[in-house]
C-alpha cells in the first residue's frame, strides 16, 4: 500500500481473523488449546448402546468435534426408548432399530464428525471380530451384561494398547462410572500448583539482578513498581548475611522478617511491598521436587529400555536433571501479574525466559536421543514439569472382587460404598434373570430381599450392610430397576463426556476409580479402584 494510502477495516484485519473452526471452537480452545482438539479430532468413539443415557454421552462428545463414533446396537427402539431418548424420532421410531435412529440426530449437531451404526451384538463381535475393538480411542458400555461386560473388559485388560473402557451403570437416579486404563500419562494436568519462582534459592541472574536493585535511593515512582520477587529475593538475602546464612525458621523469625520487608516501604499505598508480604512464605518455604514426582522417579524401571514410552524418558531426564541442580526443577519461564510497571516486569518476563532456555539446553543434553520426543513434546513437558502425572489403573470389577477392600470401603464411605453395591446386586440379578427385549413389558422387578442378598454376598461373612445407606439404594433400584431417566442420563451424558475428554486429550486429571452419583439426595463422590 503506497503511502498516504488508506485501509478498509476490512483489509486490515483480515489477516487476524479466526478461521471458522477456531470461531466454532473457541471457547473449548481456551480449555485444551489446538494440541487437545488436535487429539479431539483424530479419536474414535465406540458405544456400546444407543440407550438414552449412551446418546446424551455422545452428543457431548460431538458437539466439541470428537473424529468419529459408532453406535454398535442390535436393539430395535421400544416405546420406553422412544419416550427417554431425545435422539430418537418419537414414536416414528418405535419398531426401527435403535443405533440406526440414533446416529443421523447425533450427527446433525456437527457436520464435521463422522457416525456410524452397527446393528451387530456386542457378543457377536467378541466372538467373530474382537480386533474390531481396539481400533477405537475409547470404549462406553452402558448397562451391559455382566458376562458381555467381563469378557469385553478382559479382552482389553490383556492388551495394555488398547483403548480405554468407561462403564456406566445406571438404575433411576443412582448411577456410576469406571474407567478401566492400564496406565495414563498426564502433561498438561492444568494443576492449580504454580511452577517455583525459585525466590528462596535463585538462579544467579535473578539473584545479581536483584541484588542491582537500589531500593534506597530509587525514584518513588519506580520504587512503588519493583517486582516483588526481586524484593523477596533480596530482602532474604540481606536476611542471609546477618543470620549465619540460614532463613527464617521459628514464628519469631518469620515475623521479624515480614516486619523487615515492611519497613522498606516508603509509602504506605506501595501495593508491590504488600505483594512481598502476603507471598512472603515463598522465600523461607524450601524449593523441592513435588512428592508425586519423586514416586515417579522412584517408579522407573534401572535400566530403562529405549523402547519404553516417551514419558518414561522424559521423566528419567528430568530425575537426571533434578539430580544435577541440587534437586531443582528446570525453570518454567513462566511468570505471574504482579504490581510492577511494564519496564520491570517484562525485564523480569525475560530473566525468567532465559533462564528457561538455559535449563531446557541442559535437559534435552540429558534425554536419550533414541527416545525420538518431538521437541514440542519436550517444551510442553518442560513448561509443566512440576504438575506431570502418571497414572496407574484398574481393571474393571477389580474393587467387586475384593471383599477385604470392600469391607474398608463400606466403613469409610457406608453411601458411596452402599450405592456401589447396590447397582452390583442389580446386575448380578440381571444376569440370573434375563429381561424380556422392552422394558416394562412383562419385566420381572428384583425384590429389595433379593438384592441386600446379593450385595451382602460381595462382602467378608462378618461385615453387615449398613442398614440405612443399603436401604435407601436398594429401594430406589427395587422401585426402577430398568429405568432410562432422561434427567439423570442428561447429568451423566456431561459427566461421562468431560472424562473422556481428558482420557482423550490427555490434559487434566480423570477420575481414578468409581464416580457414584446419587440424584435423590444430589451428591456425586469417588471410589478407589
Amino acid at each position: 500500500m503506497a503511502p498516504g494510502e488508506s485501509q478498509s477495516i476490512e483489509s486490515a484485519t483480515a489477516t487476524i481473523r479466526p478461521d471458522n473452526k477456531t470461531r466454532r471452537y473457541d471457547r473449548q480452545l481456551r480449555l485444551w488449546a489446538a494440541t487437545g482438539q488436535a487429539a479431539l479430532e483424530s479419536c474414535r468413539i465406540l458405544a456400546l448402546s444407543a440407550s438414552a443415557t449412551s446418546t446424551s454421552i455422545l452428543k457431548n462428545l460431538v458437539l466439541p468435534g470428537i473424529g468419529h463414533f459408532t453406535i454398535l446396537d442390535p436393539t430395535v427402539t421400544s416405546g420406553a426408548d422412544a419416550g427417554n431418548n431425545f435422539f430418537l424420532d418419537g414414536p416414528n421410531s418405535i419398531g426401527k432399530l435403535r443405533a440406526s435412529e440414533a446416529v443421523p440426530l447425533l450427527c446433525e449437531l456437527n457436520d464435521g464428525v463422522e457416525g456410524r451404526a452397527d446393528t451387530r451384538s456386542v457378543q457377536e463381535v467378541l466372538e467373530q471380530d474382537p480386533s474390531f475393538f481396539l481400533s477405537f480411542t475409547v470404549i462406553i458400555a452402558h448397562n451391559l451384561a455382566s458376562p458381555v461386560l467381563n469378557k469385553l473388559s478382559a479382552l482389553l485388560w490383556s492388551n495394555e494398547s488398547a483403548p480405554a473402557l468407561i462403564v456406566v451403570r445406571s438404575s433411576g437416579f443412582l448411577s456410576e462410572f469406571f474407567i478401566q486404563f492400564h496406565e495414563h500419562d498426564i502433561i498438561e494436568s492444568h494443576s492449580e500448583s504454580a511452577p517455583s519462582l525459585r525466590i528462596d534459592s535463585p538462579f544467579q541472574s535473578l539473584l545479581d539482578d536483584a541484588l542491582a536493585v537500589d531500593l534506597a535511593n530509587m525514584d518513588i515512582t519506580d520504587h512503588g513498581h519493583v517486582p516483588f520477587v526481586l524484593i523477596l529475593v533480596r530482602a532474604m538475602h540481606d536476611w542471609k548475611k546477618e543470620h549465619g546464612g540460614n532463613p527464617p525458621k521459628t514464628y519469631e523469625e518469620k515475623q521479624d522478617f515480614k516486619d523487615t520487608l515492611g519497613l522498606m516501604k516508603r509509602k504506605p499505598d506501595e501495593e508491590n511491598f504488600d505483594e512481598a508480604l502476603a507471598q512472603a512464605y515463598r522465600a523461607w518455604t524450601p524449593t523441592a521436587v513435588p512428592s508425586d514426582l519423586i514416586k515417579l522417579f522412584a517408579a522407573l524401571p534401572d535400566p530403562l529400555s529405549s523402547s519404553a514410552p516417551p514419558f518414561s524418558h522424559l521423566l528419567l531426564a528430568l530425575k537426571k536433571f533434578t539430580e544435577q541442580h541440587d534437586g531443582h526443577l528446570p525453570v518454567a519461564g513462566k511468570v505471574p501479574d504482579m504490581k510492577a510497571d511494564t519496564k520491570q516486569y517484562v525485564a523480569l518476563q525475560r530473566l525468567y525466559r532465559a533462564q528457561a532456555a538455559a535449563d531446557a539446553v541442559a535437559y534435552r543434553a540429558l534425554l536419550d536421543p533414541a527416545a525420538c520426543v518431538p521437541d514440542d513434546v519436550v517444551d510442553l513437558f518442560l513448561k509443566n514439569a512440576h504438575a506431570v502425572r502418571r497414572l496407574q489403573g484398574a481393571q474393571w470389577g477389580t474393587l467387586d472382587r475384593d471383599p477385604t477392600k470392600l469391607a474398608e470401603s463400606l466403613d469409610m464411605f457406608p453411601k458411596e460404598t452402599a450405592t456401589h453395591l447396590a447397582l452390583a446386586a442389580l446386575a448380578a440379578w440381571q444376569t440370573m434373570h434375563p429381561q424380556p427385549p422392552e422394558p416394562g413389558v412383562n419385566e420381572v422387578r428384583p425384590s429389595a430381599e433379593e438384592l441386600s442378598g446379593l450385595a451382602a454376598r460381595l462382602l467378608p461373612a462378618d461385615v453387615e450392610l449398613p442398614e440405612k445407606e443399603a436401604g435407601d439404594a436398594i429401594g430406589e433400584i427395587a422401585r426402577a430397576p430398568s429405568a432410562d431417566l432422561p434427567n439423570v442420563a442428561a447429568f451423566l451424558g456431561g459427566l461421562v463426556a468431560q472424562e473422556a475428554i481428558k482420557m482423550i486429550t490427555k490434559q487434566y486429571v480423570p477420575v481414578n476409580g468409581y464416580c457414584v452419583a446419587d440424584l435423590v439426595e444430589t451428591w456425586t463422590s469417588t471410589l478407589a479402584p
